[in-house]
């Protein structure tokens, strides 16, 4: 196991320096001068603009802004917010919280739905039960966030009163917007749960612990799901991202203080330092998520070994 996390973790160093590259070559690509930006809309003059623009280490050639650019990453330095001139590090920090409550109480919630849908299709399979899951699945993967969230607020805030629309702090407040990521993976990961217990339950063993008599859930829980769950396993640390992209718009809509909401403003208001820094950030985690899954792989199917 060992061997092979170190085998992937220098794998994923040229996907971290593509990544870097990309994200410096967005501060020079996307139109708009950041030293106007970060002076805002007070008077300016020629001369002060080239010092400010000095001061952020544009006047350099490109390699040696991009040399400069990767200094400050190794040392934890994602710059300063052009509009207010936080720290782009601590601000990330300190909304990472916010965000993870989110977006795991989504996982969890569309994998146990997913899950759960998927193991009943499975085991009524090709009767109106199986068609009716696979319906209700494909309807979760039809609805995009910016009709689910609405289509929430209106139903279970304005109509029947149940939850608060706005805001975060209270456990009331998280359902609406958890629930909205969760529909967002539900639906698929539901389709693909079915589809893997059908192969396995085809299996030899499975069909031998069947005619030994052994109860047909104790064969479908030890025997046939943890083998299923492998696929599943892959496409959940994949839908970890997808909800964080999806945050974005969940954070948005519903008005918390995440990741989501501050890398949208940051687009709204062309604060570059910041949609880099947090960008980098993210496409980081995405890469760490996705080597954390392949090792998750030992411990559901204890027949692969990495050694």
């Amino acid at each position: 196991m060992a061997k092979y996390l170190a085998g992937r973790l220098l794998q994923a160093i040229p996907t971290v320096f593509l990544v870097l590259v990309l994200v410096f070559l967005m501060l020079h690509f996307i139109p708009g001068d950041p030293a106007e930006i970060f002076l805002g809309e007070a008077p300016t003059t020629p001369e002060l603009l080239e010092r400010v623009r000095e001061q952020m280490g544009l006047h350099l050639p490109l390699h040696e802004q991009f040399l400069n650019y990767i200094g400050d990453v190794l040392r934890g330095d994602l710059g300063r917010s052009l509009n207010d001139k936080r720290d782009v590090l601590t601000e990330i920090m300190r909304r990472i919280p916010y965000t993870a409550e989110l977006t795991v109480t989504g996982l969890v919630i569309g994998a146990v739905l997913g899950v759960a849908l998927g193991i009943f299709a499975a085991l009524n399979h090709g009767n109106f039960l199986d068609s009716a899951a696979m319906i209700l699945a494909l309807v979760g993967i039809s609805m995009p966030i910016f009709w689910s969230a609405p289509l929430m607020i209106v139903l279970f805030s304005v109509n029947l009163g149940w939850f608060p629309p706005l805001g975060q702090g209270d456990p009331e407040q998280l359902i609406m917007p958890a629930l909205t990521l969760a529909f967002l993976s539900a639906g698929s990961l539901a389709r693909l749960t079915r589809s893997s217990m059908l192969e396995v339950i085809q299996q030899e063993y499975v069909l031998t612990a069947r005619a030994k008599g052994l109860k047909g859930r104790v064969i479908i829980l030890r025997h046939a799901l943890r083998n299923a769950l492998i696929p599943v396993v892959t496409v959940l640390g994949l839908t970890f991202g997808t909800l964080m992209a999806g945050a974005v718009l969940t954070e948005t809509i519903f008005s918390r203080l995440g990741l989501g909401s501050m890398y949208f403003k940051g687009v709204s208001d062309k604060d570059f330092t910041l949609v880099q820094g947090m960008t980098l950030f993210i496409a980081t985690f995405y890469i760490i998520i996705n080597i954390v899954t392949d090792l998750l792989y030992a411990l559901i199917d204890p027949r692969i070994r990495y050694d």
